[in-house]
Order: structure tokens, then sequence, then C-alpha cells
């Protein structure tokens, strides 16, 4: 049995059908990148999943419970975003508030923490994520790249089952992109289950175990990072892998 299964989520904005029946299985300790060119419905699709866009139709089945995604009750949401954390593109981060505050926030509103205890709980994922040293920081004191690895702290501190990234150095600028992805490298190999929405081709490659590949709202194709790049099947995957090296020599 999957640890999370999706069947049929379908999505539209007004007359643009954005995702058209996306079926996907995630196994415990799966890392998953989703690429795509820009439009294909994958940042909609993680957002869908988690239920910062409300899904048409379709199904999810988490820790073998069944949920219609076109009709969530509220109780449901809240009980399925308790396990689940979502690292986003911009970081997101309260700008009057600490990275320490930023990562603690979750577990002293929504989870009723005690201030102590949910301060222990976020230095340790500060360090985690080699920010110790910055508890004390507010956001425009930061880095982008340190900004994230606080997003990524404050996602960490609740203990989900799964963490959806969407873009997750996309905002960076290069030199700081290798920070985030040697983070997210080290959560792959303690085993954390991850969808990562991603045009970083060396992490799809080398960290994730299996791709997905959108264009157009459905999923082109998908195996495993190895088959993916050595063996592509369809002719457009293997047009967008050849597009995307050449402009990576360029």
């Amino acid at each position: 049995m999957s640890m999370l299964e999706i069947k049929n989520i379908q999505k539209s904005f007004g007359k643009t059908e954005v995702l058209k029946g996306i079926d996907l299985s995630v196994e415990k300790g799966d890392v998953i990148a989703v690429l795509g060119s820009s439009g294909s419905g994958k940042t909609t699709l993680l957002r869908c999943m988690n239920f910062l866009e409300k899904a048409d139709f379709g199904t999810m089945t988490f820790d073998e419970v069944t949920y219609d995604l076109g009709h969530m009750k509220r109780s449901d949401i809240a009980l399925l975003r308790k396990k689940t954390a979502f690292v986003f593109q911009n970081y997101n981060l309260f700008a009057n508030k600490t990275a320490l505050e930023n990562v603690t926030l979750g577990l002293t509103s929504a989870r009723k923490i005690d201030k102590k205890e949910a301060a222990e709980i976020g230095m340790e994922m500060l360090k985690k994520v080699g920010l110790e040293d910055r508890a004390d920081f507010y956001p425009v004191k930061l880095s982008g790249g340190q900004q994230q690895r606080v997003a990524i702290a404050r996602a960490l501190a609740t203990n989900p089952e799964i963490i959806y990234f969407d873009e997750p150095t996309s905002a960076l600028d290069p030199e700081l992109i290798g920070e985030v992805l040697a983070v997210m490298k080290q959560l792959a190999n303690e085993g954390m289950t991850m969808i990562v929405v991603t045009h970083e081709m060396n992490f799809a490659q080398n960290v994730s175990k299996k791709v997905v590949f959108m264009e157009n709202g459905v999923i082109l194709e998908q195996g495993t990072s190895k088959e993916f790049f050595e063996n592509p099947k369809m002719e457009r995957t293997k047009e967008f892998l050849k597009n995307i090296r050449s402009q990576h020599d360029a």
C-alpha cells in the first residue's frame, strides 16, 4: 500500500484546464522530482495536493484513508495538513519575526506546544539546516539561501510525513542554490519523503528516486531517475532533456 496516492486530479481555472486527470503514487521515503516546462501544471498539482488550491475532481488516499478532493471537509484538510509541510518558492517568512520565531510559530499557534519546548525544537531544526547561529536574525538580515533554509527548518519542525517543495531554488542567486540543495540532499539521505517541483536537473538526476514529467496538464512520462535520464521513452521527453542540456552547456 502506498503512503500517498492520488487519482484523476482535475483542476480548471475558468475555461482553462490546468490538470487533466493526474495519477501519482508515493511510497514512504520517495524523493520525486516533478519536471516540465512553465505552464505544464506542476505547481498547481502540488498546491492541490496540499489544499492551497481546491481540486475540482479526484481522490487522495493518505495513510489508507481515501478523500474526495472535490468535496473536502475543513477538518479533513486540517488533519492532512498536519501530516505534511510546504516549502514555497519565495520563502514566505514573516518579516517581523526572527528566524527562530518563524520556525516555532506553527508549533505554538497551530499545535499549541508551549514556547519553551517549541524553542528547543526550533533550535534543533535550525541546527539541522546549519543556521543555529542565525536564530535571532530577522529575514532582512539573511540571504535568500538562508531564508529558504529557515523555511525548510519551519517545515521540518512539525515532523511531517511528507514535504512538498515548490521550485525551492528558483528565486535564488546561482551561488546560493547549492546550500539549499545540500540540505535537501541530506533530508533525502535520511529518508524524508519529498515531492519537489524543480528546474534543477542535477538534483532530479542524482538525488531524486523518481521523476515525473508533466506537459499540458498530464503526466507524459514517469519512472526512476536513472530510466528517465538515460532512456527516456517519449519524443517530447527527449526534446525537453536536449533543450535543458543545451541551455546548461551554453
